[in-house]
């Protein structure tokens, strides 16, 4: 017996095990940690189209809207990918999948640096990174939450939620002085190859649940061995938490849809999220750059306030972590909302080309409320769905991803027919209110006539 949780004999033994996986310290912790560098890892082209969109348009005259369509191809295939990569971690582990992804990454932003034409970013920047990134998108966050972990899962998806933040906050300064001065695609390379430093770290400590190393998740509490020597009925109903399922991934996430789409409690998660994703990766990150440049503000100044976001939502997305962890999700998701469109509301009115102290507080605001709403939004999908709740929160991102898809097209055409934004930001603004009403009115309980698994029953006794 061990203080984590009941330890059999792991497979990997001789001293490399010890220096991998020191004494005193569970194995979830340093699996959490290798996901947050992976998640930065691939986090860099989150920030890029931002920086980059000015100075590609200035290179090959290409309209706004032709570099926001390819973009919005990621945003889509950014969520669209997830609920298929949570059924392929289940199918055939995490630490495959994860590597596979970080090389897509790598390789779709290696190869736009040779694209002379709009169609091959929306290969490259549409197609292999959306691909790439969605492989390894928030959904992952709720996957290693789910299966490493029985306490501390809202303050862990939190955490690794801010992996993204993080990756942006690195990656977007550096960006964006390469821009500058060695032109963008010095940049793109350069997160080319902050996704390839991140697969040898994946590929040594990674593994794909508890079982791989003998143990159970961090939380699960010493259960007592039935006298023939063999695990007691709990750690029976534990072990089928952490089982990989067999069946072919792509019909476990479409099953998941189909299970999950009767409930309106579903539709009303995927809404707030897909208005979340608008004003978030759709908007503001893709958008605010060429925005504050249309007001003269220097690229470099605001590729800053944007990592400044990034600082912010570290802060407020593990803090939203804990908070889930104590406080009724609902009321946490509509008290963000809430906040990110009384901050929409005011952003015409801050844009200039200098830095204000008005900008400034916008910035913090929107930093803390960034990606705040994760942490609750997949605590709600375990609470409703029980052991789907990852493969639903996979649904419920792409959701996520195409309202930032379409936000991100939108505000390019509406730049295009009005000459400024502004439209889109009150607009943005609104759907944030829906959102917050939305969020209060989402219902409690397991949705009814489907009951949650009973080892989801029992693994949530140990909380």
């Amino acid at each position: 017996m061990t203080r984590f949780g009941r330890r059999r004999p792991s497979t990997e033994s001789g001293s490399g095990l010890s220096l991998l996986w020191p004494r005193g310290i569970h194995p979830a912790w340093i699996i959490a940690a290798v996901a947050f560098l992976a998640l930065v890892g691939a986090a860099g082209f989150r920030a890029a189209p931002g920086v980059l969109m000015v100075p590609i348009e200035e290179e090959f005259s290409w309209s706004r809207g032709e570099l926001a369509a390819a973009v919005g191809v990621n945003l889509l295939l950014f969520g669209l990918t997830a609920p298929f990569a949570a059924a392929l971690m289940q199918r055939f582990g995490i630490r495959g999948v994860t590597t596979g992804a970080l090389f897509i990454v790598a390789a779709g932003s290696a190869l736009s640096t040779f694209a002379t034409s709009p169609w091959h970013l929306m290969l490259t920047w549409g197609v292999l990174i959306g691909t790439g990134t969605g492989s390894m998108a928030l959904v992952f966050a709720a996957v290693i939450s789910q299966t490493w972990f029985v306490k501390r899962r809202g303050l862990i998806a939190g955490v690794l939620t801010a992996g993204s933040a993080t990756g942006q906050l690195i990656f977007l300064p550096f960006i964006a002085q390469l821009a500058v001065t060695t032109g963008w695609r010095s940049a793109s390379l350069l997160i080319a190859l902050g996704a390839i430093l991140v697969v040898p770290i994946v590929l040594i400590w990674m593994r794909n649940s508890p079982a791989d190393l003998g143990t159970t998740p961090y939380g699960t509490p010493e259960l007592p061995e039935r006298a023939d020597g063999a695990a007691g009925p709990a750690a029976s109903a534990l072990s089928n938490v952490v089982a990989t399922p067999k069946r072919n991934p792509a019909v476990e996430a479409l099953s998941a849809l189909k299970f999950a789409s009767r409930h309106r409690t579903f539709w009303a998660l995927a809404a707030g999220f897909a208005i979340c994703g608008a004003t978030t990766n759709g908007l503001i990150g893709t958008h605010f750059i060429p925005s504050a440049h249309d007001h003269g503000m220097p690229e470099t100044t605001a590729a800053g306030l944007l990592a400044v976001v990034g600082i912010f939502d570290i802060v407020g997305t593990i803090a939203s972590g804990w908070l889930t962890d104590r406080y009724n999700p609902r009321i946490l998701l509509a008290g963000y909302y809430a906040f990110r469109g009384l901050s929409l509301l005011a952003l015409p009115f801050l844009l200039s080309a200098t830095v204000h102290p008005s900008m400034v507080i916008f910035i913090v605001i929107y930093g803390l409320d960034w990606v705040a709403t994760v942490p609750p939004t997949i605590a709600l999908c375990r609470e409703l769905f029980g052991d789907r709740g990852p493969l639903v929160f996979g649904w419920v991102f792409a959701a996520h991803q195409i309202g930032a898809g379409i936000a991100s097209v939108a505000a390019g055409i509406v730049r295009e027919e009005t000459g400024h934004y502004t439209v889109a930001w009150i607009g943005a603004a609104g759907l944030c209110i829906i959102a917050a009403v939305v969020s209060v009115s989402i219902r409690r309980g397991t949705p009814t006539g489907d009951a949650v698994p009973a080892a989801r029953v029992n693994a949530d006794k140990f909380e």
